[in-house]
């Protein structure tokens, strides 16, 4: 079984769809790990005044690894690292070395910097992410904070060695380090946080960095790349490192910013409203990271490969064959959260002091967030094929644009819901929480889903426009997936129904068998219809599920999609 693991550590996954399969498979364990953390947290904590506290805490952190982490990122990083390792009687190793020494001294020394200033300022820097706090929750934040910026000084370090196990396409660790990261939260949340309270559960986030750090090290070692400190710079290398990265940086810090607007607003709607927003976050967060982010970053390798190659047509044609998986996998999972939202929230944080009024507010969070699903996912993997093809100033601009209007639309959005009582009814009568309290919480989420779909729709004309190729065998996918998908929620809507006195939906096990009997019925449906329609995504999948079980040879697409 070791034998087996250890592997697995060291093996090359060329293929596409086997990579992000792997990716996907060990997304899906991180998300289970972050699902059983929100339990925890939910039950324990509740959606109140301390689980505000704990997630607005992470947001200057999370800037910082966003803005700096970015110049040492995946994205930017693997091109320059296959360039160098192309070439050379050591197969690249002493050039690839020494420009990951330069990119590592020249980065560790400033995020350190960085993070000590942060640290420092975080009281004054309180007042504007949490302008809803004071007396002891502000205090709480202020140390929170600076726990948890020592997290993005390793999280970054671990980004660039993430870097090289991509390079080399290992996978495996690549795909395993989250799940450390989150099973480190959890241990801190069941077994420091009973000595020191929310404090314990930030330990166990220290913890859980470490950990999504120390795993990479081995690969990275056994390939004679572990990065070290260096008073010799290549600083050809790094303007160029910055060059590429800095459209990036700019690109995520508007992300960044965005979400940090979106939490400043939600510190100023009441007790709970900053928990309810992050635990419906999250809970999207999970088919996000399984579909988009598996084949987004499975896919980059490759893309980068193909486009320094000069192969443009199939540059196109990969980037495709991901589309089209990403639309197959992420409409279906769009209209199931949307159906099945409240099942979905009281499965999974329904504990404890997690009542019944955080469930419906935090479903119908969970709802509206579900609607952007697919333009995110697209969203990630357009944005890897532009920093494949070396062209930054789109997703720059685009994303700038976006997150400006996301904070306008938060601010807007929150303004009509209070003045129209016609607007308010509307959007209450929706989403079923009419006769709840603390409802403008769900403004936010439609702030950000609006922004995430006009940002998908940007992106995808514009790679349209600079790669023609790319958009005219794609209609077909969106149509048919589109279909099925609207037939699998109306037959996992009325399935519901037809369950609703089968199963004693005050326990866990009748809403869990209830949603999972929907979800189940629902997806047969739209199989079905998806086989009628000759949906090529089917045929692949059951093709490749037939070769599988007659032999032991790996699952794979086509020869042309890879």
């Amino acid at each position: 079984m070791v034998a087996r693991i250890l592997q697995l550590f060291n093996k090359e996954f060329t293929n596409l769809h086997q990579a992000a399969y792997l990716l996907g498979g060990f997304a899906f364990l991180s998300q289970l790990l972050g699902l059983v953390r929100d339990r925890l947290l939910a039950h324990f904590f509740g959606a109140g005044a301390t689980l505000d506290v704990y997630y607005a805490a992470f947001r200057i952190p999370d800037f910082l690894y966003l803005t700096f982490a970015s110049f040492v990122s995946i994205t930017v990083l693997i091109p320059f690292l296959a360039e160098r390792l192309e070439y050379g009687e050591d197969g690249g190793v002493a050039r690839a070395r020494a420009f990951l020494d330069s990119v590592f001294s020249a980065f560790f020394p400033i995020m350190a910097a960085v993070s000590a200033i942060a640290f420092a300022l975080a009281p004054f820097l309180a007042d504007y992410i949490v302008p809803g706090f004071s007396g002891d929750q502000k205090d709480l934040f202020v140390q929170l904070t600076r726990i948890l910026l020592i997290s993005p000084i390793i999280l970054g370090v671990s980004s660039l060695l993430g870097s090289i196990t991509q390079t080399y396409k290992k996978f495996f660790v690549y795909a395993g380090a989250p799940v450390l990261y989150n099973a480190g939260i959890v241990f801190g949340i069941l077994f420091l946080m009973p000595f020191f309270g929310i404090t314990g559960v930030v330990y166990g986030v220290l913890i859980g960095s470490a950990l999504h750090f120390l795993v990479q090290i081995p690969v990275v070692a056994s390939h004679g790349l572990m990065p070290r400190l260096s008073i010799h710079h290549h600083v050809a290398d790094l303007k160029k490192v910055v060059a590429l990265s800095l459209p990036r940086t700019i690109t995520l810090s508007a992300s960044s910013i965005a979400l940090m607007a979106l939490i400043a607003l939600a510190s100023r709607l009441g007790e709970g409203s900053i928990a309810i927003f992050n635990f419906s976050f999250n809970l999207q967060s999970a088919p996000l990271s399984i579909i988009g982010v598996s084949y987004s970053v499975a896919a980059f390798p490759t893309l980068a490969r193909l486009f320094a190659g000069g192969a443009r047509e199939r540059f196109v044609e990969h980037i495709t064959a991901a589309a089209r998986h990403i639309i197959f996998w992420s409409t279906p999972a769009v209209v199931l959260f949307i159906v099945l939202r409240a099942q979905i929230v009281r499965v999974v944080l329904g504990t404890g002091a997690f009542d019944w009024s955080d469930t419906r507010l935090t479903a119908a969070a969970l709802a509206v967030f579900s609607v952007s699903l697919l333009a995110q996912s697209l969203q990630l993997l357009l944005v890897r094929g532009y920093y494949a093809s070396g062209r930054t100033t789109a997703p720059l601009v685009i994303n700038i644009f976006s997150a400006g209007l996301t904070i306008a639309l938060g601010y807007g959005l929150l303004k009509l819901f209070a003045l129209s009582e016609g607007f308010r009814f509307f959007i209450e009568s929706l989403l079923r929480i009419e006769d709840l309290s603390g409802t403008a919480i769900v403004m936010l989420p439609l702030a950000y889903t609006i922004g995430m779909i006009i940002n998908a729709i940007l992106l995808w004309g514009a790679f349209g426009r600079d790669f023609k190729e790319f958009s005219l065998s794609l209609e077909r996918a969106f149509v048919q997936s589109f279909a099925a998908s609207i037939i699998m929620g109306f037959v996992a809507y009325r399935v519901l129904g037809i369950l609703g006195d089968t199963f004693n939906i005050n326990t866990f096990r009748g809403i869990f068998a209830e949603a999972f009997w929907a979800a189940t019925i629902g997806l047969v449906a739209g199989v079905f219809v998806l086989k009628i329609l000759g949906n090529r995504e089917v045929e692949e999948i059951g093709g490749a599920l037939a070769r599988r079980l007659k032999s032991t040879s790996t699952i794979a697409p086509d020869k042309e999609e890879i």
